[in-house]
């Protein structure tokens, strides 16, 4: 288990044994959260939340568990108020790959047969070892979720399974533009080098055909929370110092010193910045102008040498 999933697994365990420990009852809860007989849901992570949304529309009492911009996810605490939360939940949209290990220790807690959970790993048939847990910035990723959402949505409320299957198609549809852009990018510069502190948005930055020139050992160190080689240091350096990329994309959520180096090195040498986000940025975007968002500043970047350090 990486590094920093390590802390966030054990505060995960405390977790649910306080919600063992408060004796939450499962349907007493779902009643008290889901007036008007509103389906309650939860998205670990805002994006998913959000996409629940989108397909469940009125039908559905959707929260998120993490969903501030300034939080490192990899750190999250997890409480047992998220844990009386998840345990009211009828649906669960979590990521898995080791991002959202907390959810999984909660559902353990107080397990409920008529709670539907969606492993987005598993949806995607990923198996653990899969080094990059950020799913959401894969094109193909969100119109899988939206079709699992409607189809869980609808066995717990088959009266309006068409009403959750139409909204699935919509928000399918509504990823055209993005999905255009991001092929009007690759098309128009193809092989792109960039350099990048973590691989947040390796996913789409493939999409787009870019050349992401950092190292994976010196993105997997980044991500996990341990210290580069001194030599896949000098390589990131070399590549701001000697110009070999085109835009330097960096976590915007989780940055330390030798980010900061980083930004100020690019800077330095009039290399564009473009910072990404692990949750959606609050408030003013849903999933699709999110992605849409960071295409442009990527535009921005290669075409202008403009930074968008913040969406």
């Amino acid at each position: 288990m990486p590094h920093r999933w390590r802390r966030l697994a054990a505060l995960a365990a405390l977790a649910g044994a306080a919600l063992l420990a408060a004796g939450c009852s499962s349907s007493l809860a779902l009643e008290a959260a889901a007036p008007n007989g509103t389906i309650v849901a939860v998205g670990a992570e805002n994006q998913y939340a959000n996409v629940i949304q989108q397909v469940g529309g009125k039908y559905v009492q959707v929260s998120a568990i993490m969903s501030n911009p300034s939080t490192d996810p990899h750190t999250f605490e997890a409480s047992a108020s998220v844990g009386r939360l998840v345990n009211a939940a009828r649906l669960v949209v979590q990521n898995g790959l080791g991002y959202d290990t907390f959810m999984d220790s909660i559902e353990k807690a107080v397990p409920d047969s008529g709670r539907h959970v969606i492993v987005v790993q598993k949806l995607l048939g990923l198996p653990d070892s899969t080094p990059n847990p950020h799913l959401w910035y894969d094109p193909g990723t969100m119109p899988k979720v939206a079709a699992a959402v409607a189809s869980s949505l609808a066995a717990i409320q088959p009266s309006h399974a068409a009403y959750f299957k139409a909204n699935a198609k919509t928000f399918t549809t509504s990823l055209t533009p993005w999905i255009n852009a991001i092929g009007t990018f690759k098309q128009q510069h193809p092989g792109v080098p960039v350099a990048t502190t973590e691989p947040v948005a390796d996913y789409l930055l493939q999409a787009l055909g870019a050349d992401n020139k950092t190292p994976w050992a010196f993105q997997a160190d980044v991500m996990n929370g341990t210290d580069p080689s001194a030599q896949d240091v000098a390589i990131e350096r070399s590549l701001f110092a000697q110009h070999k990329v085109k835009a330097f994309v960096y976590n915007q959520q989780v940055t330390d010193s030798l980010t900061e180096s980083f930004i100020s090195l690019a800077h330095a040498n009039g290399i564009p910045v473009v910072g990404v986000y692990e949750t959606m940025p609050e408030p003013g975007y849903h999933y699709q102008s999110w992605m849409q968002a960071e295409v442009r500043a990527l535009q921005k970047a290669v075409t202008s040498g403009v930074s968008s350090e913040h969406l």
